[in-house]
């Protein structure tokens, strides 16, 4: 209890010393929620009836615009190391405000193909990566804890914005919904975010580095160059490959238990709070230990999660799989925006994040197709998940072998000197 009350003690002048940046990383997580496939998906029903499009051929397109948007974000990830954030800021916001609007105005493919482009690669893409790379540049020894605060931005937009978007629909019909999000993107979020940003934040000489830092940077060649990348990626991948996965299919799940539609939709509740707990949870633990620490053990409770929904067949296997999804959920939104720069360093920070989103994007735009050939070959829904479970435990147990010798090898490397 006197250590919690000494951290919340703290707290408080880390909240006012640094709100500007904070509240940057809350509201340019929150917009990039426009963008994200649990708001984009609740007018797929509209868009498949006015444009004849079958679930079949939604999702072709869904997942082509997608994984095009993966291809533009590696290019485009670079951005935030030459030019000032306001303008990465500008660009991005006005990137989803046309997708936006186009999405409102669109009559035919030629128009929503672009549009459904645009919001992917701002949203999923450049918002996330705008907010996250800023964080890790502007902060340091107090890295996790920045994250964590500014990732609420994310579970504020979860909260929110479905049943927002869905009483905006039922006034203004789903085309008025999506140009008014542009215009609250272009009247209020964009100039907002240009104001918060536009002084950034520069670590003292005196801050201290962040635990497991070395002080050195990679390029993004360096980077990509790097074995140990691939295995960062193998652990990071899980949360978003696997809920994606379950979420996509999640029709076909409740069909196969015989548990009414809405079972899974019923569990979001404990899943957000879990989810809100462990972001903060997470930010102080990656701040005392490193994010590196925190990798051999943060997909254990999904792992777990995935054996439970895929070997019970009662509605209370959701619940629990949501609970349990919502821990490794929190801790995941803080090692993202920690776990690189703690890595590779901040001066190429923007590239190498933008081929690392591109490579995850690309991991779970596939995740739900191969298992719908899994599927249609007549493997069991539940036995993939299992096997996901079995994934998540698998990748914990090689990390608590290789962690040690991992930090040491990533301690070792001179990143500049190589660059030479």
């Amino acid at each position: 209890m006197l250590t919690s009350h000494r951290y919340s003690t703290a707290m408080t002048p880390f909240l006012k010393a640094n709100a500007r940046w904070l509240a940057a990383g809350f509201l340019l997580l929150f917009c990039g929620c426009f963008g994200q496939t649990f708001v984009v998906a609740l007018s797929g029903g509209a868009i498949r009836r006015e444009f004849g499009l079958s679930d079949g051929a939604f999702g072709t397109l869904y997942a082509g615009v997608t994984l095009a948007s993966a291809a533009a974000l590696a290019g485009l990830g670079g951005l935030l190391d030459r030019w000032p954030a306001s303008r990465v800021v500008s660009l991005a916001a006005g990137l989803l405000a046309a997708g936006a609007a186009g999405l409102g105005v669109s009559q035919n493919l030629l128009v929503l193909a672009p549009s459904l482009f645009l919001l992917r690669l701002a949203g999923q893409g450049l918002m996330l990566q705008t907010a996250y790379t800023l964080l890790g540049r502007w902060f340091s020894a107090e890295r996790g804890r920045a994250v964590s605060l500014a990732a609420t931005g994310l579970n504020a937009g979860q909260a929110c914005l479905p049943l927002a978007f869905v009483a905006a629909t039922s006034l203004l019909g789903w085309r008025g919904a999506w140009l008014g999000i542009a215009m609250l993107l272009v009247l209020v979020a964009l100039p907002l975010a240009r104001h918060l940003v536009r002084r950034e934040r520069v670590p003292a000489a005196t801050d201290p580095a962040g635990p497991g830092e070395s002080g050195r940077s990679a390029t993004r060649a360096q980077a990509l160059a790097d074995p140990y990348l691939y295995g960062l990626l193998l652990a990071m991948l899980p949360p978003s490959f696997i809920s994606n996965t379950i979420f996509f299919h999640q029709v076909h799940l409740a069909e196969s238990r015989g548990w009414p539609p809405e079972v899974l939709a019923a569990a979001f509740p404990p899943y957000a709070a879990a989810t809100l707990v462990f972001l903060l949870v997470a930010g102080r633990l990656v701040d005392r230990f490193s994010a590196l620490a925190l990798l051999p053990v943060y997909l254990v409770p999904f792992g777990l999660a995935c054996l439970i929904l895929g070997g019970v067949g009662a509605p209370w296997a959701a619940f629990a799989f949501m609970l349990l999804y919502g821990v490794t959920d929190g801790i995941s939104l803080t090692l993202f925006g920690a776990l690189w720069p703690e890595v590779y360093g901040t001066r190429h920070l923007g590239a190498i994040r933008g081929a690392i989103v591109a490579i995850m994007v690309l991991g779970t735009a596939l995740g739900p197709g191969l298992s719908g050939l899994l599927i249609d070959a007549g493997v069991p829904f539940t036995g993939i998940v299992t096997g996901m479970g079995v994934y998540c435990l698998g990748v914990s147990g090689a990390f608590c072998l290789v962690r040690r010798r991992m930090t040491a090898h990533l301690r070792e490397r001179r990143f500049e000197a190589l660059a030479a």
